[in-house]
């Protein structure tokens, strides 16, 4: 970790000096920030997470069982036959290894969480990337860094800071594709009255999830206000709070003061 933190650092002062030379741009991007900031990469990320959860309860309750057989074999050794104690042993061990396997399934290198890691939160992570190309190319930027990435940034100024700009193009893009979306719709309501049930079923399922998304996306801003008001009154406040010890302090010496002069006058 240290050599990694070293080499990150190294490469950092690189690649500054390089900018100095050369007058080149440079922006930054908090990954975690924009993702935080995306409806669709949330409802993957819970989707994924349930399924973590549900995968993790199974593998706690199979390793539960397991160290009960094994606590029942150590209190009934006593009055077992060798063969008994043999075949238990190894039926423990059966379980072992399956709960072993079972593991590697769900959170191997291929496992179910990597695949639907990638079926879920990769494209919405690829509508970052490309957004980021994007602007990248507008703005002429020749390097663009991620400030949640293991390249420590060992000072970033806010006005190189094109999050937002990244999210405001991904949701301009979404809003595009839902008005083309919704576009499609009507042209087949227009070209085919007789809409079949599960065609009903579909059309009214995707209006409940961009209204569930406006919703989340509207939530997600007013919670990021509160924040940001919640952070100045905290400032506020811790202002207030050190200027009152600075005017006791300054009040206690004034008085300390004042009494050395008296005793000195007397």
């Amino acid at each position: 970790m240290m050599k990694k933190n070293i080499l990150s650092i190294v490469l950092l002062l690189i690649t500054s000096i390089t900018v100095a030379q050369k007058n080149q741009r440079i922006a930054y991007i908090d990954m975690e920030y924009i993702l935080q900031n995306i409806p669709e990469y949330l409802e993957a990320q819970n989707s994924l997470d349930a399924k973590v959860e549900k995968w993790k309860t199974r593998l706690d309750k199979e390793a539960r069982a397991i160290e009960v057989l094994k606590t029942d074999l150590t209190n009934e050794k006593a009055i077992l036959t060798k063969e008994l104690i043999e075949e238990r042993e190894e039926d423990i061990k059966i379980k072992q290894e399956s709960l072993r396997r079972l593991e590697s399934l769900y959170f191997g290198p291929n496992g179910d969480m990597y695949n639907l890691r990638k079926r879920l939160v990769k494209p919405v992570q690829d509508q970052v990337y490309n957004a980021v190309q994007t602007i990248a190319s507008r703005k002429k930027y020749d390097f663009v860094f991620d400030k949640s990435s293991d390249l420590v940034m060992l000072y970033s100024n806010k006005k190189h800071d094109i999050s937002d700009l990244v999210v405001q193009m991904i949701n301009i893009d979404q809003r595009r594709q839902d008005k083309k979306d919704k576009i499609e719709e009507k042209k087949a309501l227009l070209k085919n009255d007789n809409l079949s049930d599960e065609q009903k079923e579909k059309i009214a399922k995707r209006e409940e999830i961009q209204k569930k998304k406006e919703e989340d996306r509207l939530a997600k801003i007013k919670q990021i206000e509160e924040k940001r008001k919640q952070r100045l009154k905290e400032r506020a406040d811790k202002r207030k709070l050190l200027q009152e010890k600075r005017d006791a302090l300054r009040k206690a010496q004034e008085e300390q003061k004042k009494k050395e002069d008296d005793n000195d006058n007397k």
